[in-house]
């Protein structure tokens, strides 16, 4: 099955949903030029929610698909929020903050019944999930509108679970990948291998299609990929340079730095194993930490971090997601990179 029979796209591109880096703006440019742009739905209210789906349903008539996550929120554990804050306090105080004035905050939000209602208003073609799937309910409701199902698979036995409760296909992950890992089974960091081992692993496990992802940004990543028996290739860090994308100004100079050449896994930002450019925080505390709260709780104590150093140019606190493979990062419009990918102009 191609792409093209699967989602109605006619490049074997995804852009691959970032919460924090993006509006709609980037998925309807990557929409525009034949792929299937992605709008992350996992920070955003059903208001806001409502309002960018309007945007970008106002902009694009291609598919389109919207991202949500669907983790159990985890029960806050006082100890731990005290462990966490008394590791950041001597940053608080270096900055001039109070870390006992720290607000209450939930971040990024599961898969919702408020969520699948404002869906129901749009109906977009695709709806993706990371760390699993939703209700079978919410399922129903997706595919009441002919939604097609997708969602991330960083095992083979991940893969077989998300076939066998319904999933239309797999976005195999590598670990080389930005952002966050849409591990779900197992948190152990060790059962994660690399794009190009993981893909054909999971070819051969399940019959549906599969999508490969992570350390792919060039023509001839998409390439390899296609000829592995991928369907697309989903990239997101390529994109994060693009004019339509909303990357922050101390991001896009981490990303042009030699910095950018080392990347970690860290759950210093949420509390989940996400991909990062290496930066002070993550030196100094260790990309992993026993001291971070659950994901998605440990974002909250940082916030302010990050907003006081960002605001003096600051990258220190900051989530600088990238995968590994910088070297299709350009300042460019979304639409030619998105062309670039499948060859036009080689």
């Amino acid at each position: 099955m191609s792409i093209k029979d699967l989602l109605g796209v006619d490049l074997p591109i995804i852009q691959a949903p970032m919460a924090g880096v993006q509006t709609h703006e980037l998925a309807v440019a990557v929409c525009n030029a034949g792929g299937l742009g992605s709008l992350p739905c996992a920070m955003l209210s059903a208001d806001a929610l409502h309002a960018e789906l309007s945007a970008l349903t106002a902009k694009t008539s291609k598919p389109y698909n919207v991202n949500f996550f669907c983790h159990l929120a985890p029960e806050p554990s006082v100890e731990r929020e005290q462990k966490w804050r008394r590791a950041l306090a001597p940053y608080f105080d270096e900055l001039g903050l109070d870390v006992n004035a720290i607000p209450e905050g939930v971040g990024r939000r599961p898969f919702s019944a408020e969520a699948a209602e404002v869906l129901e208003t749009f109906k977009p073609p695709v709806v993706s999930f990371h760390f699993g799937l939703p209700k079978p309910e919410f399922m129903a409701r997706i595919r009441g509108w002919g939604g097609k199902i997708i969602s991330t698979a960083t095992t083979v036995d991940e893969a077989r679970w998300l076939q066998t409760h319904g999933a239309d296909a797999i976005i195999a992950q590598g670990v080389e990948a930005g952002g966050h890992r849409g591990y779900f089974l197992s948190r152990d960091l060790n059962t994660q291998c690399g794009t190009l081992a993981l893909l054909p692993e999971i070819l051969r496990a399940v019959n549906i299609p599969v999508i490969a992802a992570g350390g792919i940004a060039d023509y001839k990543g998409v390439e390899t990929v296609i000829n592995l028996g991928a369907i697309a290739a989903q990239i997101g860090t390529a994109y994060l340079l693009c004019t339509e994308a909303a990357t922050s100004v101390v991001h896009r100079a981490a990303l042009q730095s030699d910095a950018a050449q080392v990347t970690a896994l860290t759950n210093l930002f949420s509390g989940g194993a996400a991909r990062g450019i290496v930066n002070r925080l993550m030196r100094e505390l260790g990309p992993l930490s026993a001291a971070a709260p659950e994901f998605p709780l440990a974002g909250t104590a940082i916030a302010p971090l990050r907003a006081k150093a960002e605001r003096a140019d600051s990258g220190d606190f900051s989530p600088l997601w990238a995968g590994q493979n910088v070297s299709g990062c350009k300042a460019v419009s979304a639409m030619q990179l998105t062309r670039e990918l499948v060859g036009v102009g080689h």
